[in-house]
Formats: C-alpha cells, structure tokens, sequence
C-alpha cells in the first residue's frame, strides 16, 4: 500500500477524517519550508500538500499567487521543492507529501523524468490543476509505474462522465472543489457538497476531501462529517504572510491543532 492509502486506512480504523493541509514550497522563503513542514505535523496534518510556485497559478485566489510570487522571487523551482521533499524524508518516513500545481513546470522538467525524481525524492501523490483526466490518461500511467497517485479534482459543475474518467485513471483520492471560483473565495454551500459526496464516493471509490473556502474549526468538522477528508490552504497561507516571518511556524501550528481539535470533536 502506498503512504497516503495506508493513512487513509489508519484514519478509518480509527473513525478520524484526514487533514490536509496545503502550503507553498519557498513561501514565505525557501528556508522556512522544512520548518513549516514540520509544523503542520506538530498541529495534526495526516497529508500534505506542498504547492508548486508557478507564475499564472489560474485556479488559485490572491492569497496562494501571493505566496507563489514571493516564493518565484525566491528562485524556487521544481527541482528546488523535490529537494526539500527529499530533505523532509529524512526525518519523516511517515506523512504523505502530495505535490499541487501546474502542468507547464512538469512539462519543462519532462514527464519520465519528473516520476522518477519526484519517486526518489519521496513524493506520494501528484496533482496537477490543469491536467483534465481525459487527456492525461499517460501522464498518469508514468506516474502510477513510479508509485506515484495521480490525484483530480471535482467540482461541482463535474458530470457523471468526468466521475467515471477519475475512476479510471486516478488513485490516492479526490479532491472535491467546493467553490465554483478560486480558491479562498465564496462561501461554502453545505448542503451542496453533502448531495455530492456519496455520489462521488459512488462512482470512483476512492476517499474524498473537500477543499476551497474552509477556514476555521466549526467548518472543518462539518465537512470532516461529511467527506473523507478536509483541506485547507488560503488561511493556513494567511497565517503566514501575517506578523513575524520567523514565528509563522508556530502559528501555523496552533491554527491547525484548532482545527484537527474540531474535526475529532473536541471541546475548545
């Protein structure tokens, strides 16, 4: 079983909901990464989500273009962010790392070599925005002979038909868009995501988490109650773009621990 399979397992046993949460590789400079790694371990994150700086990142609100132009100005690049994965292996063995971004840096790196640096690098999963299944059936296959989990978003304007494309090529999980928008924008719609979830559980058998628009406890246990997993991004990213550089860390992990206190429904 793959890292993020054999999470989700223990997760299940436990009757606990996944927390991923999402970060971007450089931001707020390539040097606080690992620190800030490990401090979304220290608030509870069973997954993380590592982004990949790119300069036209399409599906992202301001706060994440933010963190990825301060992260660009930093010089970080792919290559860079599999580095600091494979540093991260060093001391973590156990968490899986899914690395979120855009095509156009995977292209220029090249495919084959990408699967297999991101493979000896430790990286677990991989998605990729503007990849739509049904023209990446290859991509996904490269990164499947490399234990790698081709991870796709729904949203809620997906058909049956891209239900059943996911189904087909994709593996680790499913990233369910909550929000027709960017991310860090509107207001989550509740109920439409508990119409989805069972039947997207339904059609492509895989774990679900919902992500976009969830920023605080409250939510994040209403949508743990719901999904098979909660992702957070934007605020985690606010967090660290507010205040002092150097103590982001710690206020990444006293945010998260509120919200992995919330999701296990823990009294404040």
């Amino acid at each position: 079983m793959s890292r993020i399979s054999t999470t989700f397992a223990a997760l299940a046993t436990q009757g606990r909901k996944a927390l991923i949460p999402f970060i971007t590789a450089g931001d707020p400079h390539p040097d606080q990464t690992l620190p800030l790694m490990r401090a979304l371990v220290a608030g509870g994150a069973d997954i993380i989500e590592l982004g990949v700086p790119f300069s036209d990142p399409m599906a992202d609100g301001p706060t994440i273009q933010r963190a990825s132009e301060r992260a660009l100005a930093h010089g970080m690049s792919l290559r860079r962010v599999l580095a600091l994965v494979s540093e991260f292996r060093k001391e973590n063995a156990a968490t899986p790392v899914v690395l979120m971004g855009y095509a156009n840096p995977v292209e220029a790196y090249g495919v084959d070599a990408f699967a297999r640096d991101a493979h000896d690098a430790g990286v677990d999963g991989v998605l990729v925005v503007d990849y739509p299944p049904e023209e990446c059936a290859a991509f996904a296959a490269v990164m499947k002979r490399s234990s790698i989990d081709p991870i796709f978003l729904l949203a809620p304007t997906s058909t049956e038909k891209r239900y059943d494309e996911v189904a087909q090529i994709g593996s680790g999980y499913i990233y369910y868009v909550s929000l027709k928008g960017v991310t860090g924008s509107g207001k989550l719609d509740l109920d439409e995501v508990a119409r989805r979830i069972p039947l997207i559980r339904e059609k492509v058998g895989m774990p679900v988490g919902v992500g976009f628009g969830i920023r605080d406890g409250a939510t994040a246990a209403r949508i743990a109650a719901m999904a098979d997993a909660v992702v957070i991004g934007s605020r985690i990213i606010e967090e660290i773009e507010t205040g002092d550089a150097q103590l982001a860390p710690q206020r990444v992990t006293t945010f998260l621990s509120g919200v992995r206190a919330a999701m296990d429904g823990e009294k404040p």
